[in-house]
C-alpha cells in the first residue's frame, strides 16, 4: 500500500530553502573542523599564573582603566596588572552571556525540533553549547587563579550561576528591576521552548551582542596571532584567539537563524512580534551604558566603584582610603582618553546594530533606530558618574 502525505500549507520546511540549508550545513561542517574545544581545555588545564604574571595578555589599550588618571599614574608593574584585569573582567562578562547562550540554545532547539526538517539547526546549537562550556571553564580557571593570587578574594569573578541572573554583570538595575528581569527571563524560557519564532528571536539579540563582541575580540585575538613566536605567548592570549575562532561561527549562526531560518517558519502573530520587540528593547537597556574602565563592555560605571576601590586598596596599588577615592573621581568623573574611546565604541555599536536590524519587517522603528541606546553620550555619562560618586563616597 502506498502512503500519501498531506502537507499543511501553513507549515514550511527548511529543506525548501535550499540556499539557507546549504549555508547551515557548510557552517556546521566548518565549525566542527575548526572546533577549538580541545585547545581551550588544554590551555585551561595548563595555565599557571606565575608563568605569565609579568606579561601583557591584550593590546595595551585593552587594559582596565586605560587612558584614565589611574592608568597614567601607574607604574609599569601596575599597568601590567591592569592589562591582565581587563582580560579577567571582560571574560567574566562573556561567561555570563555564554551561560545564557547554553540555556537558550536548548530552548530554541526544543521548539525547532518539533517542526519537520530543522535538525541541522539543532545539531549546530548542540555543538555551540558544548563549545561554550569549554570557554567558560578556561575563562574561570585563569580569572579565579589571578584574583586568588593577587587579592585573595573575588573582584570580577563569581561562582557558577543560572541564566536567570541578570546578564549584564554591572548594571544600573535596582533590586526590584533585577527581580523583574529574572521573571522576564523565566517567562521567555517557557515561550521560546514553545514557539519556534520566539525561540529564534534569541539569535537576533545574540547576533547584536556578538556583533559588539567582535569589535573587541578580533583585536584581542590579533594580539596572539600577530606575535612573531605565538608558541611563547601567555596562555590567556591563546585562549582569546581560540575563543574568537569559535565565536566567529557562532555569529554566523546567529545571523543565518535570525535573518534566514525564520523565513521558513510561520509568519509571527502580533503577540510573537511583541515579544520579539520586547527582547530587543531589553538589549537596548542592557547596552545603554558604556564603561570608562573597560572599553567594549557596556557596564554601569558607578557599579564598578566598589571593585576598583578594592583594587586600589590592595597591595598592588597600596592607596589610602582618601587617595583611592580621589583616583576614582579623577578616572570616572573627568573626561579622559579612556572615556572618549569607550564612548566611541558605544557609538560604533549603535551604528552596527542598526545595520544588522535594517531588513527585519516585524521590528519597530524604536528598535531599528536604537532610539533608547542612542540617547547616551559622553556628557551624560560623566554627569551620571559624578552623581553616583557622591553616593559611593558617603557609603564607604
Amino acid at each position: 500500500m502506498e502512503l500519501t502525505f498531506e502537507k499543511d500549507p501553513e507549515i514550511k520546511s527548511l529543506k525548501d530553502d535550499i540556499k539557507t540549508m546549504k549555508r547551515m550545513e557548510l557552517a556546521l561542517k566548518k565549525s566542527k573542523q575548526l572546533d577549538q574545544t580541545v585547545n581551550m581545555d588544554l590551555a585551561g588545564r595548563e595555565f599557571q599564573y606565575i608563568d605569565c604574571n609579568k606579561s601583557f595578555w591584550n593590546p595595551e589599550r585593552f587594559s582596565l582603566l586605560y587612558g584614565t588618571w589611574i592608568w597614567n599614574q601607574s607604574s609599569d608593574y601596575q599597568k601590567t596588572i591592569l592589562n591582565q584585569l581587563y582580560w579577567v573582567a571582560y571574560y567574566s562578562q562573556i561567561i555570563s552571556a555564554e551561560i545564557a547562550t547554553i540555556f537558550f540554545n536548548q530552548t530554541c532547539a526544543a521548539s525547532l525540533y518539533g517542526i519537520e526538517d530543522f535538525r541541522i539547526v539543532c545539531d549546530t546549537l548542540d555543538l555551540e553549547s558544548a563549545q561554550e562550556r569549554a570557554h567558560i571553564n578556561a575563562f574561570k580557571n585563569v580569572s579565579e587563579e589571578l584574583e586568588k593570587t593577587l587579592f585573595g578574594q573575588r573582584i570580577f569573578t563569581y561562582p557558577m550561576r543560572t541564566p536567570f541572573v541578570k546578564t549584564m554583570m554591572y548594571s544600573d538595575l535596582n533590586k526590584v528591576q533585577e527581580w523583574l528581569r529574572t521573571q522576564q527571563l523565566r517567562a521567555y524560557s517557557v515561550l521560546s521552548a514553545n514557539s519556534a519564532f520566539i525561540g529564534c528571536q534569541y539569535f537576533t539579540v545574540r547576533g547584536l551582542r556578538t556583533l559588539n563582541g567582535k569589535i573587541v575580540q578580533h583585536q584581542l585575538s590579533k594580539f596572539y596571532s600577530g606575535m612573531e613566536n605565538p608558541d611563547l605567548a601567555p596562555i590567556p592570549a591563546k585562549i582569546s584567539y581560540y575563543h574568537f575562532i569559535d565565536e566567529s561561527f557562532h555569529f554566523n549562526t546567529s545571523t543565518v537563524i535570525s535573518h534566514d531560518v525564520v523565513n521558513s517558519l510561520k509568519a509571527p502573530n502580533k503577540w510573537e512580534s511583541h515579544i520579539a520587540n520586547m527582547t530587543l528593547q531589553g538589549c537596548q537597556k542592557d547596552h545603554f551604558n558604556f564603561s570608562t574602565a573597560i572599553n567594549g563592555i557596556f557596564w554601569f560605571d558607578p557599579a564598578l566603584y566598589a571593585p576598583v576601590y578594592k583594587i586600589l586598596r590592595s597591595d598592588v596599588f597600596g592607596m589610602s582610603h582618601e587617595d583611592a577615592l580621589t583616583a576614582i573621581y579623577k578616572s570616572f568623573c573627568e573626561e579622559s582618553e579612556g572615556a572618549v574611546a569607550s564612548a566611541k565604541t558605544h557609538s560604533e555599536a549603535v551604528d552596527s546594530y542598526k545595520a544588522y536590524l535594517a531588513d527585519f519587517k516585524y521590528i519597530t522603528k524604536k528598535n531599528k533606530d536604537m532610539q533608547l541606546m542612542s540617547q547616551n553620550n559622553l556628557e551624560r555619562h560623566l554627569a551620571t558618574n559624578k552623581k553616583y560618586f557622591e553616593r559611593f563616597k558617603k557609603s564607604i
